[in-house]
């Protein structure tokens, strides 16, 4: 696919604000992607959005929403088609992650964790499908390492996690035959505003030679969005190159 082949699709990309999803809105800002910004935090999105019109002469939608909510994803995906009239892109990045001792562990956290990883994702999706197959565009959801791996210190996040890969790959059995490519990315640890279980964020606990940059998964979802004709990446696991020596 050459340079402008996505030139002047449309986007929209959850967990906008920040981390992954910020930094896919400027690799999908560079190719002339217009993009509909989602997220909780209305002023990170006004001043992304401001910085990504003025930097890339795009057009953005700021789409404040709790995609734990049904009716606010119903409301963002409707505006996106109001303005933009077409959606070729979902990238179901918004996720969270809260850790503690299972017997202790609370039904607020419990919840926050499933309703924004889980419910958010299929909202959107539901949302989205009959759009992207109007388009045979692409569908992609940020997955995690524990996606694969089970996890002793967050066994909530990495079940949310399981549940994305397999929701990633049944729907890629749906709408597969309409010529939507869904796509599954499994970074490892990433430098963003996440916090570790002592309330660190991993862009401050890690320099860029340690774990993963947001950057990195943004460069993910770009080749996986680029592939040409009827062909789809179905998953993607990128890691660290020593993160296996951790387990093995």
């Amino acid at each position: 696919m050459d340079h402008d082949a996505l030139s002047e699709k449309i986007a929209i990309v959850t967990g906008a604000s920040s981390g992954i999803g910020e930094a896919v809105c400027k690799s999908l800002a560079r190719k002339k992607v217009n993009l509909a910004l989602v997220a909780r935090n209305e002023e990170k999105l006004e001043a992304l959005s401001k910085s990504l019109e003025e930097k890339y002469l795009i057009d953005t939608l700021i789409l404040p929403t709790d995609v734990r909510k049904e009716e606010q994803v119903k409301g963002a995906v409707e505006k996106t088609i109001d303005k933009f009239g077409k959606l070729n892109i979902l990238i179901n990045n918004a996720g969270i992650i809260r850790y503690g001792e299972i017997e202790n562990f609370s039904t607020e956290d419990y919840k926050d964790i499933m309703g924004t990883n889980c419910d958010g994702m299929f909202f959107f999706t539901r949302e989205a499908i009959p759009h992207l197959k109007e388009s045979e565009g692409n569908l992609v959801f940020i997955g995690s390492f524990d996606a694969n791996h089970p996890r002793s210190f967050n066994p909530i996040y990495a079940a949310s996690k399981w549940w994305t890969k397999a929701f990633a790959h049944s729907i890629e059995s749906i709408v597969g035959e309409s010529g939507v490519g869904v796509s599954l990315i499994n970074p490892s640890e990433v430098r963003t505003d996440i916090e570790d279980e002592e309330g660190e964020k991993y862009k401050k606990k890690f320099d860029s030679k340690e774990v993963l940059d947001p950057e990195e998964v943004a460069k993910a979802v770009l080749f996986v969005i680029s592939q040409e004709g009827s062909t789809t990446v179905s998953e993607m696991n990128i890691f660290r190159r020593d993160k296996m020596s951790d387990f093995f």
